[in-house]
């Protein structure tokens, strides 16, 4: 485990139902951030409920936090994850122009979805709150085009995309270490450096997307993320800042 961040615990599980399932279980016996490695995950869910697919080899972790941020802020380590994953990424690949961050908590590969970010509020124990920050990753193989929304950027592997063949254990090693870093960033200096490595990541800036949000499709030119995390587009109605939406290309 060389460059393991040593302030943080390290658990991998051979199976178990859901990593964000096994941080509520562990967190009021927490000690110090942990992350969590499934090797197999029988119920992994991604955003809004829908059901993320793990097969033998790719990765699905989770990092319990114990944050001590206004719910604002701490929402804001969607942002942090995201870029921790990218150098991750980088990291085991070698391949900096092959990926980028699509907002809210995706990583692309050449253009398709490679990881997802799902945080989750785990709720009080003991008069602490606890965030579980969810991470599943393509590493050798990915969905097939049947199983997204048709109009959803397609899925893709790492190995498909880049060669890497890379094992769960060797992509947690890279990822905690790259969060580490952004964390210690994002509590000294706020979260201004971190939108601006964010932006400088971001997939189609300046270019013309669509935010679905419910049954509301808002359509306009994606400007820049603001210093709530909010998704701004310049549309025909104005700028407007979205908050949570699903975003399609």
């Amino acid at each position: 485990m060389s460059g393991w961040p040593v302030e943080y615990a390290r658990r991998v599980l051979s199976t178990v139902d859901s990593t964000n399932a096994e941080a509520a279980r562990i967190a009021p016996d927490m000690t110090q951030p942990t992350w969590i490695l499934a090797l197999e995950q029988t119920a992994g869910r991604g955003r809004r409920g829908r059901p993320w697919t793990d097969p033998p080899g790719n990765f699905a972790a989770t990092l319990v936090l114990h944050p001590t941020e206004a719910p604002h802020l701490t929402a804001l380590r969607s942002f942090v994850a995201a870029l921790a994953l990218h150098d991750a990424f980088v990291t085991v690949s070698g391949r900096p122009e092959a990926f980028a961050l699509k907002w809210p908590n995706d990583v692309l590969l050449n253009g398709g979805k490679v990881a997802g970010i799902l945080l989750e509020s785990l709720g009080a124990f003991r008069g602490a709150s606890y965030l579980a920050i969810g991470i599943g990753v393509n590493l050798i193989s990915a969905p097939s085009a049947a199983q997204v929304e048709g109009r959803a950027v397609g899925p893709v592997s790492l190995l498909s995309g880049t060669g890497a063949q890379v094992t769960p254990e060797e992509f947690l090693d890279a990822l905690a270490e790259a969060y580490a870093s952004y964390e210690a960033q994002f509590k000294t200096y706020g979260f201004e450096p971190i939108r601006q490595a964010w932006l400088a990541r971001a997939a189609k800036l300046g270019d013309v997307i669509t935010a679905r949000t419910g049954n509301t499709e808002r359509v306009g030119t994606f400007e820049t993320l603001d210093e709530h995390g909010n998704l701004v587009l310049r549309t025909a109605q104005g700028r407007e800042a979205i908050p949570a939406a699903d975003v399609f290309f």
